[in-house]
């Protein structure tokens, strides 16, 4: 039998997404969304408020430490292309940062944030993000790769890294296949919402919680590989330096002395303890904190059924037993 929606319901329908009409008979389709309460609206714009911080305080956080403890003093520019490794690995971290975190991070946050306009414009904004992240991962990888082709030593001899020997270039390559594999579906799945989408509603509205799910676990996971990247650069350029930050703060605080900063990288080096060595070392400690932060406050704002957008209704379907 012919199914009819009364005009009211038809607005209701076009406004918050796909409805199942398929079945016969009279029923009632409660939304999953609730409406939010006060208390969840101040909730609400106070995560919404630290994750912001979070996003933009993890990409000053990674420039300022590029430019301040691995530019040169005779370049003008931290990065470079093809002409000086060194330089041209500055391109991954902040890149990798800007892509996987801060452009994903905004992606995600479109579909809460965006609480006044159709869901088509969140679509096209969410899809936005992801198109400005794709290019700063493909580069950052490219950067790290030519980096560790090319690097030299002290006197300027080859000295080539193996690829894809450590646990965060494993990791990375798991979060760069997710992040494709997300976009992919997402791409997919909003043409189909263009070009059909009353015909392809259940398929994508069997997809949403599953692209969610994954989203967030792509985002997790580029978060666990920039800490161990993070550490694994601290060892490198930091070496046993790396550890000493703790007593030389404690001496600093205490005023005992017991500290000593001449020997705080024996026996590998004979190079005093400087403030750069310390400072470097809580601009890591400092940015890997940032992105903890946003593992606890971007699930919750994704995730969370009392954060979506759509208040809750009551939507009747019925037939017309006469036809």
């Amino acid at each position: 039998m012919p199914v009819r929606v009364n005009s009211v319901e038809k607005i209701l329908d076009q406004y918050y997404g796909d409805i199942d009409m398929g079945r016969r008979g009279s029923r009632h389709r409660k939304s999953e969304d609730d409406e939010m309460s006060g208390g969840s609206r101040c909730c609400f714009g106070f995560m919404v408020f630290i994750a912001q911080i979070l996003l933009h305080g993890v990409v000053g956080l990674v420039l300022f430490w590029v430019i301040q403890y691995h530019s040169k003093p005779d370049k003008a520019w931290p990065f470079s292309w093809k002409t000086d490794p060194e330089l041209e690995f500055n391109l991954h971290p902040f890149l990798m940062i800007m892509g996987f975190i801060y452009f994903t991070g905004q992606a995600m946050l479109m579909y809460r944030t965006c609480r006044c306009c159709r869901r088509i414009w969140s679509k096209l904004l969410h899809t936005t993000f992801h198109l400005l992240a794709a290019p700063c991962i493909a580069i950052a990888f490219v950067a790290v790769y030519d980096y560790k082709n090319d690097r030299v030593n002290d006197k300027n001899s080859p000295d080539p890294i193996p690829h894809f020997y450590s646990i965060h270039s494993w990791m990375g390559l798991t979060t760069m296949g997710l992040f494709a594999l997300q976009f992919i579906v997402g791409f997919f799945s909003f043409l189909l919402l263009l070009c059909c989408e009353s015909a392809t509603a259940s398929f994508r509205a069997a997809l949403v919680p599953i692209h969610s799910t994954f989203g967030i676990t792509t985002f997790v996971m580029a978060i666990a590989t920039a800490c161990t990247g993070l550490t694994e650069k601290a060892f490198f350029s930091l070496s046993v330096a790396y550890s000493k930050w703790v007593p030389y703060f404690m001496s600093k605080v205490t005023k005992n002395n017991q500290f000593e900063p001449n020997n705080a990288l024996q026996p590998l080096s004979s190079n005093p303890y400087t403030d750069d060595m310390f400072w470097e070392s809580m601009t890591i400690n400092v940015l890997a904190a940032a992105l903890v932060g946003l593992v606890v406050v971007m699930p919750i704002l994704v995730l969370h059924p009392k954060f979506r957008n759509r208040p809750q209704r009551i939507i009747t379907v019925t037939h017309d037993r006469y036809g």
